[in-house]
């Protein structure tokens, strides 16, 4: 199937060209980070992560998308997801590549990666982060390409398919607990230091991830005349606003935690990222800008009269995209890390090296993510008329 890459309309072939403009930009800059280190990063004693971790943890959030699709199909049998769940395991394919892309220019020289291998230590959150990443990754590959070669031959998939894909549910959850052990096991740093931060990752993730994935499926359903269905994309818009709800919620929770008790360690982030602690206030506009969308996105998808609405839809999830975005791809690594253990601000902004050698990143992901779904949509072209499935129905038991 891989044959399907190599032709395509000059939109196709734009993308990809774009697309790899601007990896091949960025890769001077990283070119340039190798040559002269990671001081050409914002980054300092105090604030070791940065914009290239941050971005991580939200893709992690991204890549666990896939199981709001597959869970109700291979648990509950909801083939109304049929049409879109191999795309949705391409996009967590997509988001774990760039997750890991983005691990590598954080560590500074590539050639570091082996230490997790040739000097494991299973004691270390690290080593187990890296296990679920690279599991889930080839747990994605090997069934949503296994599934789509069945569904191009109009076979049902081996059981063993089934039961790998059952796999990547426990996976996925796995992946954004592990990552938020990370934080939660970073002693003095009190934003991280809670008993759920595993719960608000897994709940951004499944609002965020799915959202981006919908917006995506909706794109292209404009551009190439894809129609996944209204009843999925009902169903998945249901899904993403009681996560967002939830994931608003638990925030709540950290907000009345801090200030009830009145915890200084764990007001002061809070004071930092709302209010601004000593003039220092370069996070105050982005964190109430997520504050007002979060709210906000909420009106166009709680009431299912708007929700329905397409239009409106699409607003309520670019909304809900960028408020997740400054949430935790912005504002909790750098709220975790200021004010810093001594209760002094050490401020940090990414500088443009860093900017773009994220958008390599990012552009790396975008051209795999083009790929597979371009060889996911010509399979479903070929398919004969009246099934316009992504996948066969899951195998009865």
């Amino acid at each position: 199937m891989l044959e399907k890459a190599l032709k395509g309309s000059p939109r196709y072939w734009g993308t990809l060209i774009a697309l790899g403009l601007v990896m091949a930009l960025g890769l001077g800059f990283w070119l340039y980070q190798l040559t002269f280190g990671m001081k050409i990063t914002g980054l300092n004693r105090d604030v070791s992560w940065g914009f290239y971790i941050a971005q991580f943890t939200y893709l992690v959030g991204v890549a666990a998308s896939a199981v709001m699709l597959v869970l109700p199909y291979y648990f509950h049998h909801y083939k109304e997801f049929s049409k879109m769940i191999i795309l949705g395991e391409f996009l967590a394919i997509a988001a774990v590549v760039m997750c890991l892309g983005f691990i590598v220019v954080d560590i500074g020289q590539p050639q570091r990666m082996l230490n997790v291998l040739l000097n494991a230590t299973p004691h270390s959150v690290l080593f187990w982060d890296m296990v679920v990443l690279n599991g889930y990754l080839f747990l994605n590959i090997i069934v949503g390409w296994t599934s789509l070669q069945y569904f191009k031959n109009d076979m049902t998939p081996p059981k063993w398919v089934k039961i790998l894909a059952i796999v990547s549910v426990i996976w996925a959850f796995s992946i954004h607990t592990v990552t938020a052990f990370l934080y939660a096991g970073l002693p003095g740093r009190h934003y991280f230091l809670t008993a759920i931060m595993a719960a608000r990752f897994l709940a951004s993730a499944f609002c965020s991830g799915p959202a981006i994935l919908l917006l995506l499926v909706l794109c292209l359903r404009r551009l190439t005349g894809f129609d996944p269905g209204q009843k999925a994309i009902n169903r998945l818009a249901v899904i993403i606003t009681y996560a967002m709800c939830v994931n608003i919620f638990f925030f709540l929770l950290e907000v009345f935690t801090s200030f009830y008790s009145n915890m200084p360690g764990h007001i002061a982030p809070f004071k930092y990222l709302f209010t601004g602690i000593d003039g220092h206030d370069m996070m105050v506009p982005f964190m109430w800008t997520a504050v007002v969308l979060g709210l906000g996105c909420l009106l166009f998808l709680i009431p299912t009269p708007i929700r329905q609405n397409p239009t409106a839809l699409t607003i309520g999830l670019i909304m809900l995209v960028i408020a997740s975005w400054i949430d935790k791809g912005l504002g909790l690594l750098i709220g975790g890390f200021t004010p810093n253990p001594f209760e002094t601000v050490t401020v940090y902004s990414p500088t443009v090296p860093e900017i773009m050698i994220s958008l390599m990143v990012f552009a790396l992901g975008g051209i795999v993510l083009t790929v597979l779904w371009k060889i996911a949509i010509e399979v479903r072209s070929e398919v004969e008329g009246g099934n316009l499935s992504m996948v066969p129905p899951p195998a009865a038991e």
